[in-house]
């Protein structure tokens, strides 16, 4: 099936990342960067500007929300802290499946490496 043009998907890399971090629960911005570190074994580093111009298009998007930080970590500005919204979940499902099928056709198609 194709995606219309208005459609979200395909999502970038560290957006899928983002979201798949996000999906294990609430998280400040430094945890999800730590955490897209070692979902993607290292091969998505971002910097702090871009994930949270990032994070500020997925939440302007209704994908993430901002959450009520708690206690401060420490004196200053209290932490932003993000969690996935049901239509952010629909996402990333959605992705997850995109990319599943497009595996599955790469793994019909593709020659088997000679040994």
């Amino acid at each position: 099936m194709a995606h219309s043009t208005s459609s979200p998907l395909p999502v970038s890399e560290p957006v899928f990342f983002i979201l798949l971090s996000l999906a294990a629960g609430r998280k400040h911005g430094y945890a999800i960067l730590k955490d897209i570190e070692t979902l993607s074994r290292e091969a998505v580093l971002l910097s702090t500007s871009t994930l949270y111009g990032a994070l500020s298009r997925l939440e302007d998007q209704g994908y993430i929300r901002r959450v009520p930080a708690g206690q401060p970590v420490a004196p200053g500005l209290p932490r932003k802290v993000y969690e996935l919204t049901p239509q952010g979940l629909d996402l990333l499902h959605g992705e997850a499946e995109r990319l599943q099928r497009l595996s599955l056709v790469a793994q019909r198609y593709l020659p088997k490496p000679s040994a």
